[in-house]
């Protein structure tokens, strides 16, 4: 194993925003003689200050979080602190978001079942500057393609999750309503849907939103 050959332990940081996940995860990790879990956060916008100030080297980050999400914290970390990996690990197994966390400069993407010794070892790896990506949801991003959708036409969709009419949308995301109705039928059309709410639902089950 990888962390055979490690001398001082490796300074984790968890950032997840359900108290209880994070103490399993703490208390999985902590029996590891090479892990070190040096913070413990529940939100994205405490991360990288934790991070500076423990000197954290592999940050494990839930998705979803208030503040900020794990894909956009991973972002940060790679731009404003490098030296600190971002390991993403989250409920939600979705190939978009393996695409869109890997795209954001996250070091490895895995799912909170995978097994204790696993996911130390995914650490250890992180750490030693290789790749960890659940082989599943790999397979699975590779036969769903590329997020087909703009940047315009998620967040119109991500309103639409609301069920609100186009000009309510048009409000919130401060367009027009006819070039909300546009991206809504640019959207349905990429998803393979009929309805902008098939539409979102189907963009955030593969994770492209």
């Amino acid at each position: 194993m990888l962390g055979d050959a490690v001398d001082e332990p490796i300074k984790v940081l968890l950032a997840d925003d359900q108290a209880l996940v994070r103490g399993a995860l703490a208390a999985l990790l902590g029996l590891e003689r090479d892990l070190d879990v040096v913070a413990e956060v529940g939100r994205g916008d405490e991360v990288l200050d934790a991070a500076r100030r423990t000197g954290a080297q592999v940050c494990l980050l839930d998705i979803e979080m208030p503040g900020g999400t794990g894909i956009e914290v991973a972002a940060q970390l790679r731009r404003d602190l490098p030296s600190c990996r971002a390991l993403i690990v989250t409920t939600f197994g979705r190939p978009g978001y393996l695409r869109r966390a890997l795209e954001a400069g996250a070091a490895g993407f895995v799912v909170k079942d995978t097994p204790a010794r696993e996911l130390a070892e995914a650490v250890r790896r992180v750490h030693a500057g290789l790749r960890v990506v659940d082989p599943t949801l790999a397979a699975e991003s590779l036969v769903d393609g590329a997020n087909p959708l703009t940047e315009r036409e998620r967040e119109v969709l991500r309103v639409a999750l609301d069920g609100g009419t186009v000009a309510a949308i048009a409000g919130q995301v401060h367009l027009s309503a006819g070039t909300v109705r546009n991206h809504l039928s640019a959207a349905i059309g990429k998803t393979g849907t009929s309805t902008r709410a098939e539409a979102a639902r189907v963009a955030q089950e593969r994770g492209w939103l």
